[in-house]
């Protein structure tokens, strides 16, 4: 039932029917909605100069469960020396992507978020302040595009991740792998010498999560292609895009990893009873080998145990004409309730400021900082002379195509997670081949692309 109602709400969000743009609502905090030009962009704004006196309480909803009751209270503390009379109010949510997106169907969802992906970039100045122009902000913020729509910046990312895998460097060499895999069968044959050779997991699936089997969709643009208009300019037009290409490069070799990782029994035991929290302290000592999760990752498997010089992170063993690539890319974007008071999106955005300029928290989450020209942290060193690839946008005229393609067809590509889902449980009961999967993909992708009259190029 909830994945019903989930489904419903992100086709009418898509299709901007939940409440109208130009409403005028109560906010969060009090007051009616007012229109975006009465409000400074946030490149305008300084840290510290302006709008000190102001007094006002945001409500702040994010996914990181994890550090709520421990990092966050000290951006706060950091942040109120400039803004004394700004009160933040953290909520962290599981099943974080699913929920958020429910509560956006009324206004009054709270002051601060990230924005879910099932929002539609068309879709983003119906429920979200614009922060500026891309053409400004992009000067300043790396993927300034990611949540953007007609040139307006509506959200800015807290972190920006390579898109890796994460792995034990002492079990790597307990199993003798060296050099790192660069393909898909050299990695699978590596899984293979850690079980024949080891006590650890090969590679740990935080199946039972859920959210975790979503982080495969990551790997298939930029990592899989090297080509940084796969994503959202040729993926609408292709024909068949998930078959296999014969040469372990595209989406399907990022799936068949997962596929044959578990049909060959080089997965935990029973995928069904894994454990997150618990996976964090396996990794660190060595109980688990490998885990496929964002550069985000990395930190907190350091910080899970004594043994933070053990944890690896190396490119997504895929090879393209000779050459390895990573997808980069931006994490969660912080979005600001265009429905709020005026003062709650001002200090919302001073907040948003602060948390990207100030806070590190980017660069201490082992990500690109958003602010562009520092430097990488040093847990992406095994990067050196990868070429990262961001993904383009999408073109003029087409900025929802393929978020009407993926929701049309239900092979929804970081949005939910239930087609990768779908791929580990027809490995664990053997019921299915990973061809007869993606057959029945390309044949929704082909009739959602008929469904709007798409170009196959």
């Amino acid at each position: 039932m909830k994945k019903l109602i989930l489904g419903l709400l992100v086709a009418a969000i898509a299709t901007g029917s939940v409440f109208a743009s130009g409403a005028q609502t109560p906010s969060s905090t009090g007051g009616t909605t007012v229109a975006a030009s009465d409000l400074p962009t946030i490149d305008q704004l300084r840290l510290g100069q302006d709008y000190t006196n102001l007094n006002v309480t945001i409500q702040v909803k994010t996914h990181r469960t994890d550090i709520v009751n421990t990092v966050f209270p000290r951006y706060i503390a950091d942040f109120q020396k400039m803004y004394p009379n700004i009160k933040i109010v953290y909520e962290a949510i599981t099943d974080y992507a699913e929920t958020i997106t429910m509560r956006l169907s009324t206004p009054n969802w709270g002051d601060l978020c990230m924005i879910p992906t099932t929002i539609g970039v068309s879709e983003l100045g119906n429920y979200f302040q614009p922060l500026g122009a891309l053409a400004t902000l992009s000067q300043t913020y790396q993927f300034a595009d990611n949540r953007m729509f007609n040139n307006t910046v509506y959200g800015l990312s807290s972190t920006n991740n390579v898109q890796g895998i994460l792995y034990n460097k002492r079990i790597y060499q307990q199993a003798g792998i060296n050099p790192l895999p660069k393909t898909p069968d050299e990695f699978l044959a590596a899984l293979q010498k850690i079980k024949d050779n080891t006590s650890a997991i090969p590679l740990y699936t935080n199946f039972a999560a859920g959210w975790t089997m979503g982080a495969w969709d990551a790997y298939i643009s930029g990592s899989a292609t090297g080509d940084p208009n796969f994503m959202n300019q040729i993926l609408p037009h292709a024909a068949n895009p998930f078959s296999d290409r014969g040469d372990g490069t595209g989406p399907y070799a990022v799936y068949s990893v997962l596929y044959e990782a578990i049909r060959r029994g080089l997965v935990e035991d029973d995928p069904t009873t894994t454990d997150w929290e618990g996976s964090k302290g396996m990794m660190n000592r060595g109980e688990i080998a490998t885990m496929v999760l964002g550069s985000w990752a990395i930190t907190q498997m350091q910080e899970a145990g004594p043994n933070a010089a053990d944890i690896g992170y190396m490119p997504f063993p895929i090879t393209v004409k000779g050459k390895q690539y990573a997808g980069a890319g931006a994490d969660y974007n912080y979005g600001v309730n265009k429905n709020s008071s005026r003062d709650a999106r001002i200090a919302s955005m001073l907040y948003i400021k602060y948390l990207v300029e100030q806070s590190n928290f980017d660069y201490d989450q082992g990500g690109i900082p958003t602010v562009k020209g520092r430097e990488p942290p040093t847990t992406l060193a095994a990067f050196a002379g990868i070429d990262l690839v961001a993904d383009n946008p999408a073109l003029p005229g087409e900025e929802d195509l393929l978020e009407r393609i993926k929701t049309q067809s239900e092979v929804a590509i970081n949005m939910t997670n239930q087609h990768v889902i779908d791929i580990a449980e027809a490995a664990i009961r053997g019921n299915k081949t990973l061809k007869e999967i993606v057959d029945d993909w390309n044949a929704r992708w082909s009739a959602a692309q008929r469904r709007y009259n798409v170009t196959i190029k």
